[in-house]
């Protein structure tokens, strides 16, 4: 069972319509129209439609799978005293004094461009059940990191 939250479930169910009603059809013609240029054998453009469905196949099916096991967290019922799934953090690194503000999501809802951190990581690992004032020794491989929470809210 994988906790989300209905953002991150919505956009993959997104991705996973996408593929179904748009990308595998497109796939399947690109098969057939390779397929009517007659020998298979030595038909690149039919090889590199089978790979392409291949891929897709097989990433509709990792979706599928994400769903299947995906269980939506209801944001009334958080609350925001200690660092949790979908706890969104600041904080200070005490090593150099910079600001860094966190959501923790699930794996699939990571991407630490937009802010989004895994609660798999080693830094959310550490922050989990934590509260504001705490301080938090995390082992990364540039180092290790002093961090202080500063505000908990959620994310």
């Amino acid at each position: 069972m994988e906790y989300m939250s209905e953002e991150g479930y919505n956009k993959i169910l997104a991705e996973l319509q996408y593929l179904e009603t748009v990308e595998l059809p497109r796939v399947r013609d690109a098969i057939s129209e390779a397929r009517d240029q007659g020998d298979l054998s030595e038909n690149f453009e039919y090889h590199a439609a089978k790979r392409e469905q291949r891929r897709l196949l097989g990433r509709a099916r990792f979706l599928q799978r994400i769903i299947e096991h995906a269980r939506v967290i209801d944001r009334s019922l958080l609350a925001c005293k200690t660092v949790a799934l979908l706890s969104k953090v600041e904080m200070t690194n005490m090593v150099n004094q910079s600001q860094m503000i966190y959501t923790i999501v699930s794996p699939h809802e990571a991407d630490i461009r937009t802010g989004k951190m895994s609660i798999k990581s080693p830094i959310a690992k550490a922050l989990v059940g934590k509260k504001v004032g705490d301080m938090v020794s995390v082992s990364v491989p540039a180092g290790t990191l002093q961090l202080r929470i500063d505000n908990i809210t959620l994310g």
